[in-house]
């Protein structure tokens, strides 16, 4: 299965795609700040990682593109409890893969990850 890194500032949210992700037998890496999350990206290679778009100090768009930066092959899922249609474009027109919307959707994100995982296969 694969490797996931997750950064959201809510805890819970975390935790609860740690549980529901973990499930189906993915390793789950969880953060709830912004430069763990990107120094992580640094020193390990991850399938997927899945960025909240509203943080406490940079937004995930932010985060988003330096992730992009350090490691243009990871695929990339978008969360957000507000979504907007410039949020939207602006996280595909940088890398994106995927966009989720708050609350958290068992079944939608498990979909996600494994479109996105489908797809990066595909790109090997």
């Amino acid at each position: 299965m694969a490797t996931i890194l997750v950064l959201d500032d809510v805890l819970d949210a975390v935790t609860l795609l740690q549980r529901i992700l973990g499930k189906k037998g993915h390793r789950v890496i969880g953060f709830t700040e912004e430069e763990e999350a990107i120094d992580h990206v640094r020193e390990n290679k991850e399938d997927v990682a899945i960025l909240d778009i509203k943080l406490k100090k940079i937004s995930g768009v932010e985060v988003l593109a330096e992730v992009k930066k350090i490691d243009p092959q990871i695929s990339v899922i978008m969360l957000t409890g507000y979504p907007t249609l410039e949020s939207a474009r602006e996280s595909l027109k940088l890398g994106a893969s995927e966009y989720c919307v708050k609350p958290i959707d068992k079944d939608e994100i498990e979909e996600k990850v494994d479109k996105v995982l489908g797809t990066k296969t595909l790109e090997r």
